[in-house]
């Protein structure tokens, strides 16, 4: 379960919404809006842990990302 973190993370990190999400309801099971309550929970706790690996802000995360 800790190398899925690992690989959720950097793919947060990159702004690789979609896999991120795909790889969350694979490895826990979750319904789309599962995944998604659990990836805004991630971001959160990264962008306080690894603030400086994130290069946009937060308004601008995301943005043009269409699920």
């Amino acid at each position: 379960m800790e190398d899925a973190w690992v690989a959720i993370d950097d793919l947060i990190v990159a702004e690789r919404i979609v896999p991120a999400l795909m790889i969350m309801r694979e490895q826990f099971g979750d319904t789309i809006h599962e995944a998604i309550d659990r990836f805004n929970e991630r971001y959160e706790y990264l962008r306080g842990v690894r603030f400086e690996d994130f290069t946009k802000p937060r308004g601008e995360y995301g943005r043009g990302v269409y699920t």
